[in-house]
């Protein structure tokens, strides 16, 4: 994704005010107890209280007025970032006048953008005369279009009591994509470049279970490609060349119900989810398979036409930012009753899901089942670090064994959730959400190879 343009810059003249510093405010705070002692002691000169005050805001005014207009400044805010991933956020400005105190920019925004809505950004004096200019590193928590709301620049006086304060409303939008850096990471390039599939479109030898030619057998091939009806009758050993059958269809199925929702590792389960995919995706679309996306919940979401080829792998990307994050139980007896409607022919099923307990797994094993008469699925969920952090706590008093006891529960009834489901013949894999990627992608290349899609 390229980097989005630096901003415009903010007009210097929005909305000024005046406002008196924090040093102000103590200095009215230690004066206070000075005005009750006087009024006590000496009734009659009452009147220093009120001109000290007046003094004091007289001072504000003033060492505002010297701290000079603003003569320009700026945010620099992305159009497009990644969840999870950081991104720069700049601000600079350019004073009239030397600056003695600290300045500093506060940004309200999406909470899906900044923490708690809010961030507050210090400037420094740069090496340019009059620029200030600071920077934070901004990570998106979730999916979707959030919107800057409004800047507020603020700088003291040489006094440090009174403070200029110019704010504006920034007005602009940030679209929120799924993370894809590990599309872009060296070593799925460096995968991609080194491995078969992708580079030459020509069949290829020697993988998969299509018989494709015999060739004479040469010292260094593998012994179990030998024909040996074939070496009887020559006279010669002879070993089988297969081809790599192509064309296949994968659906990517996400569950996008409560239990998807948690957060891992600051990150929802759904987008750690749609980053492993859209990495699996990129990998099966440059070895000439035909890739998909379903997401369900209460209801189906969206289901994407079968996409080929590397260079429509933003359509996926695309499709993927519109999954919405709903907290309601997951429906998998409609969904997948869709889902197998919509598919004509056998396809690798990919499903992103997680359960809490075997009560509420009941139909989503009944679907499987049903689902995997017709297609082959791979059924992907992430392994629950909370859970066994309490299993491995150390029992120093009855509440944290008491916690160790019952997380170790829930991971029998998970293991036997999981057994159930390869039972069925469904293929599991289970890993940190950190491992499912990288695990996705050769359980891929395992099941391709095998030529168990078609």
């Amino acid at each position: 994704m390229q980097a989005a343009p630096p901003s415009p810059p903010l007009p210097a003249l929005s909305v000024q005010t005046i406002a008196p510093t924090q040093r102000a405010a103590w200095i009215a705070a230690g004066l206070a107890p000075v005005a009750v002692v006087v009024a006590a002691t000496a009734p009659g000169a009452w009147i220093i209280a009120p001109v000290m005050g007046l003094a004091l805001l007289a001072l504000v005014l003033i060492d505002a007025l010297l701290a000079g207009p603003v003569m320009d400044w700026g945010i620099d805010t992305p159009d497009d970032m990644e969840i999870g991933q950081p991104a720069r956020l700049r601000v600079h400005a350019t004073f009239a006048r030397p600056i003695m105190g600290d300045a500093r920019i506060a940004i309200s925004a999406d909470p899906r953008v900044l923490e708690r809505g809010r961030a507050v950004i210090d400037l420094a004096a740069s090496q340019h005369g009059g620029v200030w200019d600071g920077a934070i590193a901004v990570t998106p928590t979730r999916r979707g279009t959030a919107r800057w709301g409004t800047a507020w620049l603020a700088w003291p006086g040489p006094l440090g009591l009174g403070a200029r304060q110019v704010t504006q409303d920034l007005g602009r939008t940030v679209r929120i994509w799924p993370d894809i850096s590990p599309v872009r990471s060296p070593d799925l390039q460096t995968f991609l470049r080194n491995a078969q599939i992708g580079l030459i479109n020509r069949r290829i030898r020697g993988e998969g279970t299509q018989f494709e030619a015999l060739s004479e057998y040469e010292a260094g091939m593998d012994r179990r490609r030998i024909d040996w009806k074939a070496s009887a009758r020559h006279s010669r050993l002879f070993a089988r060349e297969n081809e790599s059958e192509r064309n296949n269809q994968i659906v990517f199925a996400f569950d996008c119900g409560q239990a998807m929702c948690e957060p891992v590792n600051g990150v929802p389960r759904i987008d750690r989810a749609v980053s492993a995919a859209l990495t699996c995706a990129y990998v099966a679309l440059k070895g000439g398979d035909k890739t998909a996306l379903f997401g369900f919940a209460r209801t189906p979401q969206l289901m994407t036409p079968f996409i080929g080829g590397a260079r429509a792998f933003h359509r996926l990307q695309s499709a993927a930012a519109s999954l919405d994050y709903q907290p309601v139980e997951p429906n998998f007896t409609l969904a997948l009753a869709t889902l197998t409607a919509r598919l004509k022919r056998r396809s690798l099923v990919v499903i992103f899901s997680d359960f809490t307990d075997p009560t509420a797994a009941e139909l989503m094993i009944e679907s499987l089942g049903r689902l995997v008469g017709k297609h082959l699925v791979l059924f992907v969920t992430m392994t629950d670090t909370e859970v066994e952090d309490y299993i491995t706590a150390p029992p120093h008093d009855i509440a944290t064994l008491a916690r160790s006891v019952t997380a170790d529960s829930l991971a029998q009834q998970r293991k036997l959730v999981l057994t159930r489901l390869r039972r069925l013949g469904i293929d599991v894999l289970e890993a940190p959400w950190a491992a499912i990627g990288p695990g996705l992608i050769d359980r891929y290349l395992t099941i391709r190879r095998s030529e168990a899609i078609g």
